[in-house]
């Protein structure tokens, strides 16, 4: 009788001992599941996210070494004004980047500050009194590093779309009269205004309005109202104390109207330029194509995945939980199966005895106890198979829960702490740099199972059953028919 038919008669025969391997195996076997499943749920959630979010790179001054060149510089006003002209962004520049295949759209920042007149005035806030025009130049604003103007009563935020800024796309600014910005208004004096703005100052969509530069009163700027908006936003601290830092003082125009605002010198560039990527998760490709084409000592590519790596948190602890739950499980299981083996080895030793006396190779007894693994590991897959994922969901959503009150606590005190939001105010950089929020955080897991976690599953199953058998195995190598008939 061959050991593959010694095996089949063994587990039918033994039907005790059966039961409690397939009851052993079959729990490790939906351990291991589980935590397969959820991984793979993990995974897929934070490719999920990654394709919802997007990714986005800003290219803009090299600040750090611009600091760095500066304190190499003498602080002569000359030199002061030489290197003001260069902390801005070529548009020649910002096109090449623009070319690359992966960049699904981009936007064009420029950010300055303008002056009231008396029909056109500024939104007062409480401590108003210090918002008129100050002539006091001041070094580069929070985004992109350009040149900041004398603040003013009203924040200009050029751009090539308004579209293209968070701050629309979330729902806190939205348009209710008129159109928004987009690139046919290049070179044009069109603008939005705040509806807050509007209300004070009797304008409509159509009507006319004059600004003032803010570092000369008497150079005017007549602007059109394209479109009004309205922002859910409310003046902060600093908003408070100044007219252009508050959100409802805030101008949106073409960057081209705030180029000639800042001076004949700025035309053709920007503060800074963000590109939208068609594909998140080519970033690092996309920024390594896009240094070849610029001066990385003084320009830089600045990507921003914050709100990913953040809803990625609870999903990468998840990730880790899951693959330990994997290793522990397979190296307890091969461990009490190993023992379970050893236990029936040595039930086992008359016929282990009669075989190698009636002449049987040692391998094939060993081979026998394998088949027997095989056998048991056959049933409890399809045991696994049935009950895994439902374990794995019940498991992958309690963890997710817990790490995501974990997370969204952190994040919340985060945010409640007052961090900056990219430097300066609405225009002046707070703008440019899209006010960061928090993220809305995965709330489910699609854990289901797929013939690749079976197969998976099967094959660690395998390993368990080899590596159970040969520890056991020493003995059975060792043993001699003689003594153990006559013990």
């Amino acid at each position: 009788m061959n050991f593959i038919k010694r095996a089949w008669y063994s587990i039918i025969v033994k039907r005790g001992r059966t039961f409690l391997l397939i009851a052993v195996f079959s729990a490790i076997l939906i351990f291991i599941l589980a935590g397969l499943t959820i991984k793979s749920a993990a995974l897929q959630a934070s490719e999920n996210a990654k394709e919802n979010i997007g990714a986005t790179a800003t290219l803009s001054i090299n600040r750090e070494n611009m600091r760095e060149q500066r304190g190499n510089q003498d602080k002569s006003t000359t030199e002061k004004n030489e290197s003001a002209t260069e902390r801005v962004v070529k548009l020649t520049d910002v096109e090449k980047i623009a070319q690359l295949d992966n960049v699904s759209s981009y936007n064009i920042l420029s950010s300055t500050s303008a002056g009231a007149t008396s029909k056109f005035t500024a939104v007062e806030s409480s401590s108003d009194s210090s918002s008129t025009t100050d002539t006091k130049e001041a070094d580069g604003p929070g985004d992109g590093g350009g040149p900041q103007q004398a603040q003013g009563d009203f924040a200009i935020s050029g751009v090539l779309s308004t579209a293209a800024l968070e701050a629309f796309s979330d729902d806190g600014n939205t348009i209710i009269s008129g159109k928004a910005i987009t690139e046919a208004d290049k070179n044009t004096n069109n603008v939005m205004i705040e509806s807050t703005l509007a209300e004070q100052n009797d304008l409509k969509v159509g009507d006319t309005f004059k600004i003032t530069n803010a570092t000369d009163t008497s150079v005017t700027y007549k602007m059109i109202v394209k479109g009004i908006y309205e922002t859910s936003e409310v003046a902060d601290g600093m908003g408070m104390n100044f007219a252009f830092m508050d959100p409802v003082n805030t101008i949106y125009t073409s960057y081209t109207f705030a180029n000639t605002m800042k001076g004949s010198t700025y035309k053709n560039t920007a503060d800074s330029a963000t590109y939208t990527l068609a594909q998140p998760k080519q970033l690092t490709a996309f920024v390594k194509q896009a240094n070849k084409l610029i001066d990385t000592d003084t320009f830089e590519l600045q990507t921003n995945d914050s709100l990913y790596q953040q809803m990625l948190k609870p999903i990468s602890n998840i990730t880790s939980f899951s693959e330990n739950i994997v290793l522990l499980v397979s190296v307890a299981g091969t461990i009490i199966l190993a023992l379970i083996v050893m236990l029936t080895i040595r039930e086992r030793k008359y016929e282990i005895g009669v075989l190698l006396a009636l002449g049987e190779n040692r391998f094939k007894v060993i081979a026998q106890f394998f088949t027997e693994l095989i056998l048991v590991l056959s049933l409890s897959l399809v045991i696994a198979g049935f009950s895994g994922s439902y374990v794995g969901n019940i498991v992958g959503e309690q963890l997710l829960a817990q790490e995501t009150e974990s997370t969204t606590t952190s994040n919340t005190s985060k945010f409640e702490g007052g961090e900056p939001n990219g430097g300066g105010g609405p225009g002046q950089g707070g703008e440019m740099a899209e006010k960061a929020k928090q993220p809305d955080e995965i709330k489910s897991l699609d854990i289901t199972l797929s013939l690749t976690e079976l197969l998976e599953l099967g094959g660690l199953g395998l390993g368990i059953c080899f590596l159970s058998v040969l520890i056991a195995s020493v003995g059975i190598i060792r043993l001699q028919p003689k003594n153990i008939l006559t013990s």
